[in-house]
């Protein structure tokens, strides 16, 4: 993304005082340095929780029909003139349809741009530390806990995409640096991300790849299922995502058409 192009230029910076009540369905946490899956169904959303503050949570999708369909970064930061993604925006695949949409966000920026450490990196950074050694404190890089996650559905390396980290900031420099920003998530921060179609997403709570905090402190994530919309329906006409940009409107509307 060009660094003359405003963050926020297609929408203001928005931030959620209180978050909408939900009804759960179920809940799990996804402990710090780990990686967790699933396939989501359309109406389906999820309320992310940044529970101790600091946490970093990378995040890939892909339609679960039909896997060679997947989250686009490049086309999501194009199409909503942005360069970090935050409530309104929302996730298109490569095929020019809304994946999934942010309804509520307390914190106001969450990263698509930084992507995701490898195992170089991160004993570079970190050390190692190896189950057979450490048990649960073992070192987990957010590549690998990516892919493993991937392969449970017959996906691979070559699948890997670029990613979300949701709860971790960058900003660009008019140089074109990219610079993490330390202390950006509090305890409490959260998200809903709401899934226009039937969606497999892969989540890794591993650091951000930019974070320069060392010793490797990983911090955990709650996530909460609630119903958005029934199924067999979708977001509704005046939905704030579908009527954010003419693009959003227009990338509905081919996520509907799957479902017509």
């Amino acid at each position: 993304m060009p660094s003359s192009l405003p963050a926020d230029a297609a929408l203001p910076a928005t931030r959620d005082t209180s978050l909408p009540a939900v009804t759960p369905l179920w809940e799990t946490v996804i402990p710090a340095g780990t990686h967790w899956s699933a396939v989501l169904r359309r109406g389906l959303a999820l309320r992310i929780v940044d529970i101790e503050g600091g946490a970093n949570l990378a995040a890939v999708f892909y339609r679960q029909e039909d896997p060679l369909e997947r989250y686009n970064m490049a086309d999501t930061l194009k199409a909503q003139h942005t360069a970090h993604l935050t409530r309104g925006h929302v996730l298109y695949s490569d095929m020019g349809r809304v994946m999934a949409s942010i309804t509520a966000d307390t914190l106001g920026w969450h990263d698509p741009l930084g992507g995701v450490g490898d195992a170089a990196l991160f004993a570079q950074k970190y050390g190692t530390a190896r189950y057979q050694t450490h048990r649960n404190d073992m070192i987990r890089n957010g590549r690998d806990s990516l892919v493993l996650e991937l392969a449970k559905y017959g996906l691979g390396e070559r699948d890997l995409v670029a990613n979300v980290n949701f709860f971790s900031k960058v900003a660009v420099g008019d140089d074109g640096a990219l610079d993490f920003v330390p202390g950006h998530s509090r305890a409490g921060s959260t998200l809903d991300l709401r899934f226009e179609m039937n969606t497999l997403a892969a989540f890794s709570t591993a650091p951000h790849p930019l974070d320069p905090r060392t010793p490797y402190e990983p911090k955990p994530v709650r996530v909460i299922a609630y119903r958005a919309y029934a199924a067999d329906a979708s977001a509704p006409a005046d939905d704030p995502c579908r009527t954010a940009c003419p693009e959003n409107g227009r990338g509905f509307i081919n996520t509907d058409r799957l479902f017509a």
